[in-house]
């Protein structure tokens, strides 16, 4: 058993949930990276801290299965002492305007934006206590305040629901258990169903570029260290100024 704390981070194989899985094992966590149907981007990166010197595993969940998140914190409990999460496994399935897409789909985005988050949080508040506190990192998006018209407003509105529920669950938490969010712009992933989006909404963003997943990854994992132990309830906009 490591004597490092252990981080679990949902979505942990891909795009931001990658990066911020191996910024946190150069800070010195160990690392539980969810997936759900991903299985050799998250051993790729599994591989990845191993070679950094940190220990990973790889557990797949479903966060809008409940029986499914339950089991995969009590895998992360045996793996060793969870002290940070990071709720980071997001969708954006329904693409376009609100009229145009389908309503199983809508339902679908908002079920993984922000139920997943609230299941996530609810098994992440037992795990954290048996191991004497910690931090939860909920990964929103600038577009819960711009709205993303065209785009794809459900987003939008389940990621306001993400704030609201930081917001709440820091009070009702502390002060064992900081509860914290970062909201990202756009950035470089794999996320976008047009590769080349983060390129075409360049020019509407203040610093004139999209964001890369690093600079995010180096936001939660400032929120999970000590460095921010007075630092809850907070939204950090990493959005370029948008």
């Amino acid at each position: 058993m490591s004597d490092r704390d252990v981080a679990v981070v949902t979505g942990g194989g891909r795009g931001i949930g990658r990066a911020i899985s191996l910024k946190l094992a150069r800070a010195g966590w160990d690392v539980v990276i969810g997936y759900l149907s991903d299985v050799d981007s998250a051993t790729s990166v599994a591989d990845e801290i191993q070679t950094l010197g940190g220990r990973a595993l790889c557990i797949q969940v479903d966060t809008v299965d409940e029986r499914s998140v339950e089991a995969f914190f009590a895998a992360a409990e045996q793996f060793g002492t969870v002290t940070g999460v990071v709720n980071n496994a997001g969708a954006a399935t329904a693409v376009g305007r609100l009229e145009d897409n389908d309503l199983a789909d809508i339902r679908h985005d908002i079920d993984v934006n922000l139920f997943g988050v609230i299941a996530c949080c609810k098994h992440a508040q037992a795990t954290l206590a048996r191991s004497g506190g910690g931090a939860i990192v909920n990964i929103s998006s600038a577009a819960a305040t711009l709205g993303s018209p065209g785009s794809y407003v459900q987003y939008a509105a389940a990621k306001a629901g993400v704030d609201a529920l930081t917001v709440g669950l820091s009070k009702e938490l502390a002060p064992s258990i900081r509860v914290n969010a970062v909201s990202p712009g756009t950035i470089w992933t794999q996320f976008h169903r047009d590769p080349d989006r983060p390129a075409k909404v360049a020019e509407t963003v203040p610093m004139g570029r999209a964001g890369e997943a690093d600079e995010i990854a180096g936001a939660v994992a400032w929120l999970l260290s000590s460095e921010a132990s007075y630092v809850t309830g907070a939204n950090l906009r990493v959005a370029g100024g948008l």
